[in-house]
C-alpha cells in the first residue's frame, strides 16, 4: 500500500472489557487481520483504543466495522460472544462496497511475491485483472492462451496463501480433452487428473519450488478438486482456480459458483473461441458471462491477441483466427 496522504484515525471501543477485546480481535488477531486484507487498511490497538490508518473511505468503513463487530461480543444478558470469521465477512459486505482504487493497484506499480521472486504485470489489462483479483471474490478471466490468464491467477493464489490470507489453494479443471472417462486413467484420484492440471502444476512448481508444493500436496494445503467431485461441498478459507472453464455446462459451472464458502475467493479462467465441449452444448463460460455480468461483486476481464506475453509468433496467430472469425461472422451477415 501507498504510505502517502494516507488517513489516521483512532477510535475508543467501550466498555474497556479486554475478554471481549480479545473475543473482537481474534486468535492471533485474525479478525483485524481479515479486514486489513478486505479494506486495505493498516490496524493497530493499545488496550481499547484502535488506530485505522489508510485511505478515507477505507477507514471510514473500517471503523464502523469494528465498532459493529465489537457491540456483537456484548452477547445476551452481557454475556461475552466469540466473532466467527463468517461474522466479520458478512458485516464487511454489509458495510463497504468495494469500489475503492489504492494508488499502487490502480496504476499498476504493484507485484506479487513468491519464492522465486516479484511476478508483475506485463500491460495494463494484466494490471487490471490482478487488480480486480485482489479486490473481487469471485474473477473471470477470459481470452485467448498466451495472455497470462492462469499464471497470475496462480500467482495470486501463492501470494495469498503465504501472506496468510487463505489456508488452502483449491486446483480444479473440467477433464474433457481426452474423450476419456476418468475412471479408464491409471493411477489414484490424483494422478488421474494430474495430466488436465500440468499448467497450474507447472506454474506452482515456478512460484514455489517442487519440495514445497509436494509439501503443501501432502499435508492438502494445495489441493486437487475435479469439477466432477466438487458437488455438495462447501470450500472456506479457500483460493479457488477454475481453468479452462469454457469446457464446463452450464449446470457445471453453476454447481462450481456455489461452492464459494466464507474468505475464500475464485478465479475463473478459460478461452471461449476453443471449446471442447461435444457439439449442442452450451459453454458455462459463455453461459456465466450473458448471465452474471450485471451483478456488480463479480469482475469480468477479457483480453485479446494484442495482450499475449508468449513468443511473437503466438499473437499473429491468435490475430489471424480472429480476423478470420470476424470475416466468418460478416460473411453470415451478408
Amino acid at each position: 500500500m501507498n504510505t502517502d496522504n494516507l488517513n489516521v484515525a483512532e477510535l475508543v471501543l467501550e466498555p474497556a472489557d479486554n475478554n471481549r477485546l480479545n473475543l473482537l480481535c481474534g486468535p492471533y488477531d485474525d479478525n483485524l487481520k481479515h479486514i486489513e486484507r478486505r479494506l486495505l487498511v493498516d490496524i493497530s490497538y493499545r488496550q481499547n483504543l484502535f488506530k485505522v490508518a489508510g485511505p478515507d473511505v477505507n477507514v471510514a468503513a473500517a471503523s464502523d466495522i469494528l465498532r459493529q463487530l465489537f457491540q456483537l461480543t456484548g452477547g445476551g444478558r452481557q454475556q461475552a460472544a466469540a466473532i466467527t470469521p463468517e461474522q466479520v465477512h458478512l458485516t464487511i459486505s454489509e458495510n463497504f462496497d468495494i469500489q475503492y482504487q489504492d494508488d499502487n493497484v490502480s496504476t499498476g506499480d504493484f507485484s506479487l511475491k513468491t519464492k522465486k521472486g516479484l511476478i508483475k504485470a506485463r500491460n495494463p489489462n494484466q494490471a487490471s485483472y490482478v487488480a480486480n483479483v485482489l479486490r473481487h471474490d469471485v474473477c473471470f478471466g477470459v481470452g485467448p492462451a498466451g495472455t497470462g490468464k492462469t499464471y497470475l491467477a496462480v500467482a495470486c493464489a501463492v501470494d495469498a496463501l503465504e501472506s496468510g490470507q487463505v489456508k488452502r489453494i483449491v486446483l480444479t479443471r473440467p477433464a474433457v480433452e481426452a474423450g476419456e472417462k476418468l475412471g479408464f486413467l491409471p493411477g489414484d484420484l490424483a494422478q488421474k487428473v494430474d495430466p488436465y492440471l500440468r499448467p497450474l502444476y507447472d506454474a506452482l512448481f515456478e512460484m514455489l519450488g517442487f519440495e514445497k508444493v509436494e509439501k503443501y500436496l501432502e499435508r492438502g494445503v494445495i489441493e486437487i478438486a475435479p469439477l466432477a467431485y466438487m458437488r455438495g461441498r462447501t470450500l472456506n478459507d479457500a483460493f479457488i482456480i477454475l481453468d479452462e472453464s469454457q469446457n464446463t455446462t452450464t449446470e457445471q459451472m453453476k454447481m462450481f459458483l456455489t461452492r464459494i464458502g466464507f474468505s475464500a475467493k475464485a478465479v475463473i479462467t478459460g478461452d471461449i473461441t476453443q471449446v471442447d465441449l461435444p457439439r449442442g452444448q452450451y459453454s458455462g463460460l459463455k453461459h456465466a458471462i450473458d448471465v452474471l455480468s450485471d451483478v456488480n461483486e463479480i469482475s469480468f476481464n477479457f483480453f485479446n491477441a494484442k495482450d499475449v506475453v508468449r513468443h511473437p509468433i503466438v499473437q499473429r496467430i491468435v490475430q489471424a483466427y480472429e480476423a478470420h472469425e470476424a470475416e466468418k461472422l460478416q460473411g453470415k451477415a451478408d
